[in-house]
């Protein structure tokens, strides 16, 4: 099992009656709202889908400013806010934070602020050290969700006597970011980081940024059977089933529509990777999703 993180969000005292009166109004028909960094978030699309099959889906990627995990903590909180109330805007019933960067450094944040419920994601410490028989794991993330306080404090709860080595994933998310899942050059940026883990006799790899369950692959190549992969993506899509089950938003069953993908770029590796990965063909929207860090950069482009 997967660690996640499900909230009830806590509106701003001055906006509370009107949040509390919103909830109760929200269309089962209505749509979830997942959003990523980047292009990560699709392992969680592809979850959920399967998991929940008529939910209308939008998807965000915040690609013009990927990737989160270089990016300080106020770029990441202020980037998070501003997309999720983007999404409750488009009448988003549930929001996914499909990001673990974005759920190490925002969601306390993002609680407070938005009246819909929010599903997080954290690295997958507890499935990993009840899972290693060697009682070494190795984890793989963006260097800001290994500093994070709140994956410190999964350590500490989860550890117990499972050794845990920490390396972060440098290059990996810009490499699923262009569509490369399996070139030379990617090969041996994750033989680097995973060839270590195994010599010190790591059993258990956390994927710890949902970029990296598309790099499964590659690791596998390199691995073997020798890594078990811990992936939180089918977890995370149970825990946003048993949330809408809770608050009475399961749609009838129906064909769901082709999920609404948005990017703040051009859309066009959003378009190739669901295309290649999930065999969705579709649109992307290119939007523009303010906020008070990007304004100076928005207005120097407008």
């Amino acid at each position: 099992m997967a660690s996640i993180e499900s909230m009830t969000a806590s509106p701003p005292a001055s906006s509370a009656l009107s949040s509390l009166a919103a909830i109760p109004s929200l269309d089962p028909r209505a749509p979830v709202g997942i959003f990523d960094s980047g292009l990560g978030g699709l392992s969680v699309l592809r979850a959920v889908r399967a998991q929940l099959p008529s939910e209308a889906i939008i998807y965000v990627a915040d690609s013009l400013y990927a990737p989160y995990g270089e990016r300080d903590d106020d770029f990441i909180a202020d980037r998070t806010l501003a997309i999720g109330e983007w999404l409750v805007a488009q009448g988003a019933k549930a929001l996914v934070v499909a990001c673990n960067t974005a759920t190490a450094q925002s969601i306390a944040l993002v609680r407070e602020k938005l009246p819909i419920q929010l599903i997080g994601v954290e690295p997958g410490v507890k499935p990993a050290a009840l899972q290693s028989r060697s009682r070494v794991a190795g984890v793989l993330a963006t260097q800001v969700t290994l500093r994070s306080a709140r994956f410190q404090a999964l350590l500490e709860r989860h550890a117990a006597d499972c050794r845990f080595l920490c390396q972060p994933g440098h290059g990996l998310v810009q490499a699923v970011e262009r569509c490369d899942i399996g070139s030379a050059e990617l090969r041996a940026l994750l033989e680097s980081y995973i060839q270590p883990m195994l010599d010190a006799g790591a059993d258990t790899l956390v994927l710890g940024c949902t970029h990296y369950p598309f790099l499964d692959a590659a690791i596998r190549d390199i691995a073997g059977d020798r890594l078990a992969l811990i992936d939180t993506s089918i977890a995370i899509a149970r825990q946003l089933e048993r949330v809408l089950d809770q608050q009475g938003l399961r749609p009838p069953e129906r064909d769901a529509a082709q999920p609404r993908f948005c990017s703040t770029s051009d859309g066009a590796h959003l378009r190739q990777l669901a295309a290649t990965l999930l065999q969705i063909d579709a649109p992307v929207e290119r939007v523009h999703i303010p906020s008070r860090r990007t304004a100076a950069t928005d207005s120097h482009a407008a």
